[in-house]
């Protein structure tokens, strides 16, 4: 048995994989998001870390003999984040999160100081990134920067917890920008002018590395046994590409989450230099991970359910199915609630709702939701392609594949089969657990043969997505 663990952006979930990656226990924590000013996203890391005690009580009271025979535990979580902490390893102030949009002015700072800054770090700074929010803290809060004996991300900080290791893998670590990516190893220069240095930052080990062992007390509050070594683990879309089997080279996934991710594996360093892409390593020897994000997309259906006052998200999309409504026949939507990554790169742009009649109701603004998404992650998908990327295949996992209309409204709107990922829920914890059964001499992957269903491409959709698209492209002349 492994056990997985992804600290997500909305809550904690929990997988124990038996040999054959099949999860045999899982169970999961929410975790509250704060918003303290426009374009400010936070959590408190003690949050996570109660949400992760939370999910890992809730395993050892309904499943104690598989996590009895849990041999590695392997960690994924939300990237680009800064948590500070003091010289006794307390957070200084809440993390700031992937989707925080404050340092703009220092994403622009960095390419001044460092002509060449995206062909070491495999792109151009944008305000999610972790170097220009050090920045940011270093100009804006420097008595915070002052106090901080440790910067460390968000699955690291509960390694921290765990395990008592600063450390970090060079997966996630590769997305912070304050890395040499084809390297492997931080950068003085880029750390110099955000203000931080190597001796606060964690050491580096690879994913499918030991990190450190479980405290003694936590194994016994878990039914874990002693010592239960941490693998190094990765970010959750590292992970997710590991959950899904992307780890060739032209094996591809999208997932719906919080956010939408279109993840691509390469065997070559591709440095992205415009379009809101990014290149970092990926949590498998060899490979590298080009990047497209759409950053609304579950985020995007939980705040139109949320609009309309409905709390059951899953029953609302199940009523709009049942409608079987006309992309022709409903609104245009740009979700852009949080600005956008890929291929604006503009934290400023703002959602809307176009072509509206008053023959259009709730369920009408909810698939529109849905359109808007898929046909952002196209613009992604173009944004790989014209960057170089070769896409062989494509996975969809991610809360929102359990829909079966996005699923269908996706690969219409790219214009490609996409192939059903087992488990939706878990990409990640299971990429987690994977890459603990690898730290421990076990194999990464076992049922990559494995067929799984296929979302094929309806062409009638198609055509009517790419008219649509014409106007949601209007949105931004």
């Amino acid at each position: 048995m492994y056990l997985g663990i992804d600290i997500g952006t909305s809550s904690v979930k929990a997988v124990v994989m038996d040999d054959q990656d099949r999860p045999v226990a899982t169970a999961s924590a929410p975790i509250t998001l704060s918003h303290p000013r426009p374009l400010w996203s936070e959590q408190a890391p003690q949050d996570w870390w109660q949400a992760v005690a939370d999910s890992l009580d809730a395993l050892a009271a309904e499943a104690p003999p598989a996590m009895a025979a849990v041999r590695g535990i392997g960690l994924s979580g939300q990237m680009l984040g800064v948590t500070l902490l003091d010289a006794a390893d307390m957070p200084i102030r809440p993390a700031l999160l992937w989707n925080d949009g404050r340092a703009s002015a220092e994403c622009a700072e960095l390419h001044r100081c460092l002509k060449d800054f995206a062909d070491i770090v495999g792109c151009r700074a944008m305000p999610g990134f972790s170097a220009p929010k050090l920045l940011w803290l270093s100009r804006h809060e420097p008595d915070a920067m002052a106090r901080a004996r440790r910067i460390l991300l968000t699955k690291d900080y509960i390694r921290l917890v765990l395990t008592g290791e600063a450390a970090s893998d060079r997966a996630d670590a590769s997305a912070t920008l304050l890395m040499d990516t084809a390297r492997g190893d931080w950068h003085d220069g880029i750390l110099a002018i955000c203000g931080a240095d190597r001796a606060r930052l964690p050491r580096l080990v690879e994913s499918a590395e030991i990190s450190g062992a479980l405290r003694r007390e936590l194994a016994a509050r878990w039914h874990l046994p002693a010592g239960t070594p941490v693998a190094g683990g990765g970010g959750d879309n590292m992970c997710a590409g590991v959950g899904v089997g992307a780890v060739q080279a032209g094996a591809a996934y999208i997932s719906l989450g919080t956010s939408g991710v279109y993840f691509v594996a390469n065997d070559r360093f591709v440095p992205a230099h415009g379009g809101g892409m990014h290149t970092h390593r990926h949590a498998v020897p060899g490979l590298f991970a080009q990047h497209a994000v759409a950053l609304s997309a579950g985020a995007a259906l939980a705040w139109i359910a949320n609009v309309l006052g409905r709390q059951d998200i899953a029953e609302l999309v199940t009523e709009v199915e049942s409608q079987r409504l006309s992309p022709d026949a409903t609104p245009v939507f740009t979700p852009y609630l949080a600005g956008e990554r890929t291929p604006h790169d503009n934290p400023l742009l703002t959602a809307t709702f176009s072509s509206l009649t008053h023959m259009m109701g709730p369920h009408h603004l909810v698939q529109a939701v849905l359109e808007g998404v898929a046909l952002a992650l196209a613009d992604g998908h173009a944004a790989l392609t014209v960057d170089g990327a070769r896409i062989e295949r494509i996975a969809l996992t991610g809360g929102g594949a359990r829909s079966a209309l996005w699923a269908r409204l996706v690969a219409a709107a790219i214009g490609q089969p996409l192939l059903l990922a087992a488990d939706q829920r878990s990409g990640p914890a299971i990429g987690a657990a994977r890459l603990a059964r690898a730290a421990v001499g076990g194999p990464l992957i076992t049922d990559a043969g494995n067929a799984s269903p296929i979302v094929d491409v309806d062409p009638l959709l198609r055509d009517q997505l790419l008219r649509k698209r014409a106007l949601f492209h209007g949105h931004l002349s």
